[in-house]
C-alpha cells in the first residue's frame, strides 16, 4: 500500500472542503433526484460518500473506481467504520459497505471504462480528475453511464494557476515550467477547467453551474490546520519532479524550493492554485443518430 498517497488525500481533505463552491452544490442538490444512483470515477479513499450524507443525500447506490488498489482497499476498510461512528448503520463486505440494504462499492479500475454498463445512473462525480484524462474521452463515457438528463459534477477541476507566497524572483519561471511538464504527459491539461467549461458549453446537454474552487492553504499564527503542511510538503515535491524532468532548465529552480521549504517549516508560506466546480446535466432525450439517405 502506498501510504504516502493515502496520507496526501487525506491530507487534502480539509482543502478540499474550503475551496469546494456551496453555489454549485447548492444547484447540484436542487436538481438530483430522491435516492440518486451515483457512480465516481477516481474515487480516492472514499470521502464523497460521507460528504453526501452530510449534504443529506442517501444515495439508492453507489460505485466508485480508482486506479490505485492501495486506496480501495483502504476505503472499503475506513469508510463503513466511519459511517458506524457516525451512528450509520454501516455493514462492511469485501467490495464496500451496506446501508439499509443499499450497496456502496469501491472497485480498482479505469473509470473511463468501468461505467460501460451502467447507462441509468443519475449523478457521476469526478472531483480533481478532469486534468488527469483527455475530456473529450472523459464526457463521452460519462454521459454513456448516465440516465438522459444525469448529471455530472466536477468540482475542483484545475485550471493552470499556481501561486506561492511571498514573492521570488523566478516564480513565473518555475510555474511555466510547471504546467509544460503538466501538458506534457499523455491525457494531462493544465488548463482543463476552462477548456472542460467551453466543451461543456457547445455539447446538447447543459452547464447549468460554474465557479471558483481555489485551493488555498495559509499559515495561521505560523501554523497549518490540520494536516496542510504535509500537504504542502507534497506540492512543492510534485513542482521539483515537474522541474527535474523537464527538458529546460529553470535557472535558480533549486535555491527556490529550498527557500520555499525553509518558508514553509517557518509557518510562512502561502500556496493558491485556480480550480473549478463544474455541474453539467446531459441531453434529457437521447440523440438519434442522422439517417442515411
Amino acid at each position: 500500500m502506498d501510504h504516502a498517497a493515502l496520507r496526501y488525500l487525506e491530507a487534502k481533505r480539509s482543502v478540499d472542503e474550503r475551496a469546494l463552491s456551496p453555489r454549485v452544490r447548492d444547484r447540484l442538490l436542487a436538481e438530483l433526484p430522491a435516492e440518486p444512483r451515483v457512480l465516481e470515477a477516481g474515487c480516492g479513499t472514499g470521502v464523497t460518500v460521507a460528504r453526501l450524507r452530510e449534504w443529506d443525500v442517501e444515495p439508492a447506490s453507489y460505485r466508485g473506481v480508482d486506479r490505485d488498489a492501495g486506496v480501495v482497499a483502504f476505503a472499503r476498510r475506513v469508510r463503513p467504520a466511519a459511517l458506524r461512528r457516525a451512528g450509520h448503520d454501516a455493514v462492511g463486505n469485501d467490495e464496500g459497505f451496506a446501508v439499509d440494504g443499499r450497496p456502496f462499492v469501491f472497485e480498482e479500475g479505469d473509470a473511463l471504462t468501468a461505467f460501460r454498463d451502467e447507462g441509468d445512473a443519475d449523478l457521476l462525480v469526478a472531483q480533481a480528475f478532469a486534468d488527469l484524462v483527455p475530456i473529450d474521452e472523459m464526457l463521452a463515457a460519462f454521459e454513456a453511464a448516465l440516465r438522459p438528463g444525469g448529471l455530472v459534477y466536477l468540482p475542483i477541476t484545475f485550471d493552470g494557476g499556481t501561486v506561492f507566497q511571498p514573492d521570488h524572483p523566478v516564480d513565473e519561471a518555475v510555474e511555466r515550467a510547471y504546467h509544460r511538464a503538466i501538458d506534457r504527459r499523455p491525457g494531462r491539461d493544465a488548463r482543463a477547467g476552462r477548456h472542460l467549461a467551453d466543451l461543456l458549453r457547445r455539447r446538447t446537454g447543459d452547464l447549468l453551474a460554474m465557479s471558483s474552487s481555489d485551493w488555498i492553504v495559509r499559515p495561521r499564527d505560523g501554523a497549518y490546520p490540520a494536516d496542510e503542511a504535509h500537504f504542502l510538503a507534497r506540492i512543492l515535491e510534485f513542482v521539483e519532479e515537474a522541474l527535474a524532468a523537464a527538458p529546460e532548465t529553470v535557472d535558480g529552480s533549486e535555491a527556490w524550493l529550498e527557500r520555499r521549504r525553509e518558508q514553509l517549516a517557518a509557518g510562512e508560506l502561502t500556496y493558491v492554485a485556480h480550480q473549478y466546480d463544474l455541474l453539467y446535466r446531459t441531453p434529457t432525450e437521447p440523440e438519434t443518430p442522422p439517417t442515411a439517405p
